[in-house]
């Protein structure tokens, strides 16, 4: 009997730079079109809203450093490990953050926490807002818009590494990563995410597009945390854990971290709006 599953060994690398013998990655190719695609997308809104292109130019540096940064750090303190780790002979098997504060800087050798990059948005939209005196709640409404777009390719970056691969499954569609375990089909969870983000984007183009004069400023926001973390909730029980600490915990690290958001988003989404002070 022919098997259906797909067989998957995609190299990472998309070519080799000549002359410095740099390896352009899929990966890195799906951050930087998710950045591009964003920008371009979040034009359309600022034309369309009449806001000057040049705020968007300066939102678009902060929300590149606070994404950068803030899934860097969420990486490194979330997953870890803080301090060495030796085995059982003493030899050194894997080095801390925290003992080696230099690794944090090597963003070139892996290690983004999307849970991190959402903090890290959030905070980058605080303090442009501050420092430009925007609304939060305006920016915050617009920009889960993109998100799930650049949401999209960075899974897909993730399947081309052949990383955080599903559980074994029997499905027809299960996909088998050669390079991890050539044994057994498995969830190809990175599809399942982009897909989903591919759906989110579609659902709050057209809230913005058709109900934005209806919807109170705050409540696509928390909408948005309400359905992208809930899908990430659930859909974790289909992927392996990214890391060995993580099999002693009732919960993943994924689906500890998703729970303030869901809740933000439903206290975001019930809350009252204020009154206009009467005159």
């Amino acid at each position: 009997m022919t098997s259906v599953f797909i067989h998957w060994n995609p190299s990472p690398d998309l070519l080799t730079i000549p002359g410095i013998h740099w390896p352009l990655r899929w990966y890195g190719l799906c951050w930087a079109a998710g950045f591009l695609i964003c920008s371009y997308i979040m034009g359309i809104i600022f034309k369309a809203e009449h806001r000057p292109t040049k705020q968007l130019d300066r939102l678009t540096m902060y929300i590149i450093f606070g994404t950068v940064i803030g899934a860097r750090l969420g990486h490194c303190f979330f997953y870890g490990p803080f301090f060495d780790v030796y085995d059982a002979d003493g030899f050194l098997i894997e080095e801390g953050y925290l003992s080696h504060p230099l690794n944090i800087l090597k963003v070139y050798e892996g290690g983004l926490a999307s849970h991190g990059g959402a903090i890290g948005i959030i905070i980058a939209m605080l303090l442009y807002g501050r420092k430009f005196k925007e609304s939060y709640l305006w920016l915050f409404d617009r920009m889960v818009i993109v998100v799930p777009v650049a949401g999209a390719l960075i899974r897909l970056g993730n399947l081309m590494n052949s990383e955080i691969i599903g559980n074994i499954t029997t499905l027809p569609w299960g996909f088998i990563f050669e390079r991890i375990d050539p044994a057994h089909p498995r969830h190809p969870s990175q599809l399942y995410e982009a897909l989903y983000c591919v759906i989110l984007f579609i659902v709050f183009f057209i809230l913005w597009l058709k109900y934005r004069q209806q919807l109170k400023q705050g409540f696509m926001f928390g909408l948005f945390c309400v359905l992208l973390f809930m899908q990430r909730f659930l859909t974790e029980f289909l992927k392996e854990n990214q890391v060995s600490f993580e099999d002693q915990l009732p919960l993943n690290m994924g689906q500890i971290l998703s729970l303030p958001f869901i809740g933000i988003g439903l206290w975001m989404m019930l809350r009252k709006p204020k009154s206009a002070p009467v005159k």
